[in-house]
């Protein structure tokens, strides 16, 4: 944190803590005409409406956009990619970035966020409510929030934390500023400073707006100087080239999977075989190929090359009217594409921190009623790994969420550990010891 920042002066918000927290719930609550609600700020009381006219929940978690290799691809071309050295240099300096009490966050236009540096503690918690990257904050997923109201207004904003429209990011305030193109004013993203109350001081919000400003000055300057080094090649008709379609496996708690293929012109969805649904997921997760009678042996347990065989032809017959470009090739058996696995959003997720919303991503088991030696250890990789997390960093309430899972709901070590972190006189302690009991 910039060292300006530890002498900054509170400014308390303009209503208190609690009469936000019952005018929110009064708003949420189906009672927006409730008197309270017109003492909360005229900014937060429109963000609201436009989030409740949205059908945003106010417990809603932000949705996972972006894989991981999608993210770095996404990452590497966007316009704000060259000017994270200087976001670094005026909002986190120094050598105690990650000890700074705020994180910053650099999401693109449509709230999705890209990079997400700072305080690692911070990091951690703020983590659990989905403030990771690749998550889309717009006010269309988590309804009023500094990143995603200022793209909203396209100014800068700040938000206090019972102002959030969602309950699970209340614990925090921000402070965020759109970018925009230095030439035609588009909206190329958005920074965002979140942390406690020195996020929001008038200072934090000068100091952001400041930081937008110089990174649209840096962007004209580099275009200048481009154009001035070269001119740019006429495009050829010929060198348009339509964006690839994307594939997902959707293999959590179904057990026929569902194949979604999303593209420029529409989006299919197509239910596939439980034979078929092995196969996929098993060539999906061994990317560099399969000899006929390893991928036999994952499917089938055995070397059953002569019943897979006739099943490669079906699975071939069905992809090319559904998804010619995975089409898999043979020796070694490989898909044409990548295609995605929704188990890996949830690993990915974990990976990043986001444990609660891992956890309402995992619908349930892998192809639950799958006896594929290949699925059945994929499958127990998955599982191990999200309770492994959880057990490690997971907070209570999210330990409480996994509880109530058709995994969590008889792990014991899950229940005694969530007993242990609940408060003494928590009315939640008494269905936990009962539930220990019985196991």
């Amino acid at each position: 944190m910039p060292s300006s920042w530890s002498s900054r002066r509170e400014v308390s918000p303009e209503t208190s803590r609690l009469l936000i927290e019952r005018a929110h719930e009064e708003f949420v609550g189906g009672n927006p005409g409730d008197p309270r609600v017109d003492q909360v700020r005229p900014l937060v009381q429109d963000s609201w409406r436009r989030s409740r006219a949205g059908r945003v929940g106010a417990e809603d978690l932000p949705p996972l956009e972006l894989t991981d290799e999608e993210l770095e691809a996404y990452r590497s071309t966007h316009p704000l990619a060259g000017a994270l050295d200087m976001i670094r240099a005026l909002l986190l300096p120094g050598d105690n970035a990650s000890d700074a009490g705020v994180v910053v966050a650099v999401g693109d236009a449509a709230g999705r966020l890209l990079w997400i540096e700072g305080d690692r503690s911070v990091r951690a918690l703020t983590g659990a409510m989905g403030f990771v990257a690749g998550t889309n904050w717009s006010e269309k997923f988590v309804g009023t929030s500094a990143p995603g109201t200022a793209l909203a207004l396209d100014r800068s904003v700040q938000i206090h934390g019972a102002e959030h429209y969602n309950r699970l990011v209340q614990p925090w305030s921000c402070t965020a500023a759109p970018v925009h193109d230095p030439e035609t004013r588009r909206i190329l993203g958005v920074i965002d400073v979140t942390g406690g109350a020195d996020a929001v001081t008038p200072q934090a919000q000068l100091l952001v707006d400041a930081t937008a400003r110089a990174i649209e000055g840096e962007l004209l300057v580099a275009r200048l100087r481009a154009r001035a080094a070269v001119t740019a090649p006429i495009p050829s008709r010929r060198s348009v080239v339509r964006a690839p379609e994307t594939a997902t496996l959707r293999v959590l708690g179904r057990d026929r999977a569902l194949l979604e293929i999303a593209g420029d012109a529409a989006e299919t969805l197509t239910e596939v075989s439980a034979r078929h649904a092995e196969i996929l997921l098993m060539l999906a997760v061994h990317r560099q190929g399969l000899s006929a009678e390893r991928l036999g042996e994952l499917v089938y347990g055995d070397a059953a090359e002569g019943t897979l065989r006739p099943e490669m032809v079906r699975l071939r017959k069905v992809l090319e009217r559904t998804a010619p470009h995975l089409v898999p090739t043979s020796r070694p058996y490989r898909l044409a594409a990548d295609l995605e696995i929704d188990a890996h959003q949830v690993l990915s997720l974990l990976g990043r921190g986001a444990h609660r919303v891992a956890l309402a991503a995992y619908r349930g088991p892998v192809l639950p009623d799958s006896v594929a030696p290949g699925v059945e250890e994929f499958r127990e990789t998955v599982r191990v790994a999200l309770r492994d997390a959880l057990l490690a960093e997971a907070s209570i309430d999210v330990l409480l969420a996994y509880a109530e899972t058709s995994d969590g709901s008889a792990d014991e070590e899950i229940l005694r550990l969530a007993l242990s972190m609940l408060p003494a006189r928590s009315p939640k302690r008494a269905g936990l010891v009962a539930r220990i009991e019985r196991l």
